[in-house]
């Protein structure tokens, strides 16, 4: 048992170096500015257009549901107009960010891992090398970058659909006064709680990439590397987004109570 123990740690352990050394090697390629701008357009493109549809579907049921189990709950104690205060407030901190995350690390995640993995299977990554460009700057500084772009954004159209989906079902369905509704959730939302979805799907963004980018290059040979290697990094994707939230809300909470 102890034997397997450290040989589990020392693996983690290898892994975490690896994907530190990855992330110093795309940041001195990113200060260098050797991206590829028509790819970084090009991954803008596939990762945050064609993702808008799932995440607007998320955000939009999202809201409905978080608006309803709200309402009931609060009904009880005659603080129905309080209902959307709380959805914003929630959407903006935590379910916004954080579920536009995972639908992206699900759609995104894989199939980064996926066309790099299948680059490393057919040696094209070696023939990337042998024409002297580094792949870091041709496939993974692009990813990164777009990624960190795309993400805050389709976190604000997953908030801001969440918002007007739950204010929908509150006024039209559960029958709120739709004036102190909305008056209640603007007192209540604050730009600090934008500051910290925004931040926090910047970072989401750059865990999704760079454990897609890292995964597709170490995976093995063969279509099942190419499949283990997508659904890792997936999975560790996933983990890490909700790990990395718990402590960016402790850390942010804390500092935003400094100011």
């Amino acid at each position: 048992m102890n034997v397997f123990l450290n040989q589990r740690a020392r693996y983690v352990l290898s892994e975490l170096g690896q994907i530190a050394l990855l992330a110093r090697d795309i940041f001195v390629s990113a200060l260098t500015f050797k991206v590829v701008w028509r790819d970084f357009v090009y991954q803008i493109y596939s990762i945050g257009v064609k993702s808008q549809s799932v995440v607007l579907v998320t955000g939009a049921f999202t809201g409905m549901v978080l608006g309803a189990q709200t309402y009931f709950q609060f009904h009880k104690v005659k603080m129905d107009t309080a209902t959307l205060a709380v959805v914003s407030v929630s959407l903006c901190d935590e379910l916004g960010p954080v579920l536009t995350a995972l639908m992206v690390a699900g759609r995104v995640g894989a199939s980064i891992a996926a066309e790099i993995g299948t680059m490393r299977v057919t040696e094209q990554i070696d023939a990337l090398r042998t024409l002297a460009t580094h792949p870091v700057d041709y496939l993974v500084l692009p990813r990164m970058l777009a990624a960190h772009v795309a993400l805050p954004l389709l976190a604000v159209e997953c908030i801001v659909v969440g918002i007007g989906a739950s204010y929908m079902v509150c006024t039209q369905i559960l029958g709120i006064e739709p004036v102190y509704l909305w008056e209640n959730m603007l007192r209540y939302t604050h730009d600090v709680d934008i500051f910290i979805g925004l931040v926090k799907a910047f970072i989401f963004g750059g865990i999704i990439a760079l454990i897609g980018c890292y995964k597709g290059l170490t995976c093995g040979l063969g279509a099942e590397g190419v499949g283990h290697a997508t659904t890792e990094a997936v999975v560790f994707a996933s983990i890490t987004i909700l790990i990395s939230n718990f402590f960016l809300t402790l850390v942010m909470g804390k500092l935003v109570g400094l100011l």
